[in-house]
């Protein structure tokens, strides 16, 4: 049973599909289908003609924009719709966009636990590479250890990488908003509060799915400068 908001994404990979509709229909059904029941709301729909084969789909960018505008889960009818390769996948899951496969349900979840295997998998190669070479170069003499004081190179690494991930996530945000920014000023809306009280009118939470405060508008604001 479906909860939540989503943003459909139907893709066929042809023009003369596209303007036939061919497959379309097919996969807004199955769409249907799988939101039936519980507590749900359809955003949007997104509609791309491009081929399977290639990564930099715009239309799926923009939908991608719209779940994170609306903290919204992208829907797709079939999983090979989006792509055929883990390196796509894994790009989808850097977006911060939850997404589920009408087909597959638990693709999303699965995918994830594949991917964190096979990168379980390359560490643990590394670690015996290094343990390897470690061994090779005390057997040459080598000096091993650090000084007293020096930090712990690769754990300052992964706490560097995930702050990286959270600022990018949010500043990704704060960009897709800019466009919804510039037409509530557009609209009248000029201060901060007025702000906050036209994206909390159009149905827009904050990242953690709140409603919006002037401090929050602000900090995005800063953000997008």
């Amino acid at each position: 049973m479906a909860n939540g908001r989503f943003i459909s994404y139907v893709r066929v990979s042809t023009a003369r599909q596209g303007r036939s509709g061919l497959g379309l229909e097919a996969q807004r059904e199955a769409v249907r289908t799988f939101l039936n029941g519980g507590s749900w709301s359809l955003i949007a729909e997104v509609t791309e003609v491009e081929s399977g084969k290639r990564s930099d789909r715009p239309r799926l960018a923009e939908a991608l924009k719209l779940c994170r505008i609306h903290n919204a889960t992208l829907v797709i009818a079939k999983l090979d719709r989006l792509a055929r390769n883990v390196a796509f996948i894994s790009a989808l899951m850097e977006s911060g966009v939850e997404f589920v496969a009408c087909d597959f349900p638990q693709a999303n979840r699965l995918t994830v636990h594949i991917l964190a295997a096979v990168a379980e998998h390359e560490a643990k190669a590394i670690s015996e590479r290094t343990k390897v070479a470690l061994a090779a170069a005390k057997a040459r003499g080598t000096k091993l250890g650090r000084s007293k004081g020096e930090g712990n190179t690769m754990t300052d690494a992964y706490r560097e990488k995930a702050a990286a991930v959270v600022k990018a996530k949010a500043d990704a945000r704060a960009h897709d908003l800019s466009d919804v920014i510039a037409h509530l000023k557009a609209e009248g809306a000029s201060s901060l509060r007025e702000l906050a009280a036209g994206l909390n009118g159009l149905g827009i939470t904050t990242s953690r799915g709140g409603t919006w405060s002037a401090v929050q508008v602000s900090r995005v604001l800063a953000r997008q400068a």
